[in-house]
């Protein structure tokens, strides 16, 4: 297909979405990626079982300098909308914490049903093509690649973020938007476990492997799932969500045991007079590994009838207010997404379509739109797809 009338730049889950909907809508469309297969992000992810939606979709899950930016496109194409194909393409599925969805088999079924539509509605993919030199033309843009010189009137970037290299992640869309004078948000990585400074990561990295609830919270705002420890950091769905708001040099602060009030159970505890040792009592709620890295022996040796107050609240607030002040991230190489991206007070909230260059638009991770984990992201690449299809 030399002369389309729409390109798309990136074969995942927003670009795919795009194409649907352009060649719905009679466009020749044309799908290009550096990648020899196409979804390799949707693939991999939910542990191979892509977690492609979530039943609740809110702009309070997205991150955004332009926090309103997200409200028209998920309420356009909503996760409902996302779930009749699903029912129609009849993928099974179920719902884990949180309402987040996931295959019941394989993301497989996902990536296959998006390219069973690209199929039936005319899409042409090619894969192993690379952006060489961009364009803008009079009537529209002219691309080099690889694998030759094309022109379209219409040209979607769908090139992702720089989360996962190896998965295809470049700073590719950034690029694009700089040729043409759009302003670009600063990156990070997003969804991303935490590494410690060398004096904790010796302290915990007898702890690896050691899952437990937790409360992790930044600044204002907390949330409740598991920590994971690994021989490098924190990790875990509570790292990973707090990761996209921590800033470095600011600390963490993590309650190991959010469902109780320590305080008053260790009191109770000493007031029914037990003979158990500290250590003992609270071996019924943590790990004994865990306790012994955070507590001294001597305050896990104490009788509970010994305990003074001072020595409960010590224990509380180790456990209940631990202050750990993370090194950093390991980067876009682990990163789930990227924070930050192309501005979206550059683009069209109804269109994605750029709002000084006619012709140009931009979907999914590229933008400055950053969900939660649990779907939110997919759901966002669905969206904004879905909205950009309906005017390419």
């Amino acid at each position: 297909m030399q002369n389309p009338e729409v390109i798309i730049i990136g074969a995942g889950a927003s670009g795919l979405m795009c194409a649907i909907e352009s060649a719905k809508r009679g466009r020749k469309t044309l799908v290009i990626d550096h990648a020899n297969k196409a979804g390799k992000k949707i693939l991999m992810s939910g542990g191979g079982r892509c977690n492609f939606t979530n039943y609740t979709i809110e702009a309070g899950n997205f991150i955004s300098a332009n926090p309103h930016f997200c409200i028209s496109a998920l309420s356009r194409f909503t996760q409902w909308d996302f779930l009749a194909m699903v029912e129609k393409y009849r993928i099974p599925f179920h719902e884990r914490l949180h309402g987040q969805l996931f295959c019941d088999d394989s993301a497989k079924d996902i990536l296959n049903m998006l390219l069973d539509e690209c199929k039936h509605y005319g899409v042409t993919i090619l894969l192993e093509c690379t952006l060489q030199a961009l364009e803008r033309t009079s009537g529209g843009f002219a691309l080099q690649t690889s694998k030759g010189q094309f022109h379209c009137q219409s040209l979607v970037v769908a090139s992702g973020g720089l989360s996962i290299p190896k998965m295809g992640g470049s700073p590719l869309g950034y690029k694009i938007a700089t040729q043409f004078d759009l302003p670009v948000k600063a990156t990070r990585a997003g969804l991303v476990p935490l590494t410690l400074q060398d004096s904790d990561k010796e302290q915990l990295a007898p702890l690896s492997g050691i899952a437990v609830a937790s409360q992790v919270s930044f600044q204002q705002l907390s949330f409740k799932e598991n920590l994971l420890f690994t021989h490098r950091g924190l990790s875990g769905p509570a790292i990973l969500q707090i990761s996209s708001y921590w800033q470095p040099g600011s600390s963490l602060s993590i309650n190991l045991l959010p469902a109780i009030d320590l305080l008053s159970e260790l009191k109770q505890s000493r007031a029914q007079g037990s003979k158990l040792k500290l250590q003992t009592v609270l071996c019924d709620l943590l790990p004994k590994r865990l306790l012994q890295t955070l507590l001294s022996e001597e305050l896990l040796d104490l009788p509970m009838a010994n305990c003074a107050d001072k020595h409960l609240q010590q224990v509380t607030n180790s456990l209940q207010n631990w202050q750990v002040k993370p090194n950093g991230s390991e980067g876009y190489r682990t990163a789930e997404v990227t924070v930050g991206g192309v501005d979206c007070s550059a683009i069209s909230s109804k269109t994605m379509e750029s709002l000084t260059v006619p012709g140009l638009y931009f979907i999914g991770e590229v933008l400055d739109v950053t969900g939660w984990l649990g779907g939110y992201n997919f759901q966002w690449a669905w969206s904004s797809g879905w909205c950009a299809g309906q005017y390419v």
